[in-house]
């Protein structure tokens, strides 16, 4: 298998193949070209968002500081709002519902690497998807770590890092992130 075929499988793979890099700076490229488009040129930075994603619903807005792996793997619903300096690194699937908003500076990661010297001197990754469900609300200085699942009507606070995931109807706030209320 080839590198990007692991990666797309969930296997380990690569970080420094040139396949795999290609997709950053593709990522990159794309990046670059929303944050050039005037925030006050809603429409432009809709066509930039939508030539970035792999979908988005009605009315995405993103202000400058976005930053991805991909791009394509992120799917947004309706109504998907990021505030300044977001990164999600999608180098698996991103999964955003509609009516979400996220704060600014927080980290969404579906990568992660070995734990063992060996397999990070290797440049190993590997991946799990992130589901956010609708009416999320993510505050600022938030991570979200690989294979999460945040369910629908759920308020993350400002600093969590949620490591596991998070039942609807919830406001969930720490490192590690918990459930601390039901909504």
């Amino acid at each position: 298998m080839t590198e990007i075929e692991k990666l797309d499988a969930g296997l380990p793979y690569d970080i420094s193949d040139p396949a795999v890099n290609a997709r950053k700076l593709h990522a990159v490229k794309m990046t670059e070209a929303l944050d050039a488009v005037p925030v006050t040129d809603h429409g432009k930075r809709v066509q930039a968002i939508r030539n970035l994603f792999g979908s988005v619903g009605k009315n995405p807005e993103i202000l400058p500081g976005f930053h991805c792996d991909n791009g394509s793997n992120i799917h947004a619903g309706d109504d998907f709002l990021a505030n300044y300096n977001v990164t999600i690194l999608d180098i698996a699937p991103v999964y955003i519902g509609s009516h979400v908003l996220i704060g600014p500076n927080p980290l969404i990661s579906t990568v992660n690497h070995p734990l063992s010297p060996a397999g990070r001197r290797k440049h190993l990754g590997t991946t799990a998807p992130v589901r956010i469900g609708d009416d999320v609300w993510i505050g600022g200085n938030v991570v979200v770590l690989p294979g999460v699942t945040i369910g629908d009507n759920v308020v993350i606070g400002a600093g969590s890092v949620v490591n596991k995931d998070i039942p609807s109807n919830s406001v969930a706030v720490g490192n590690p992130c918990k459930v601390i209320k039901e909504i």
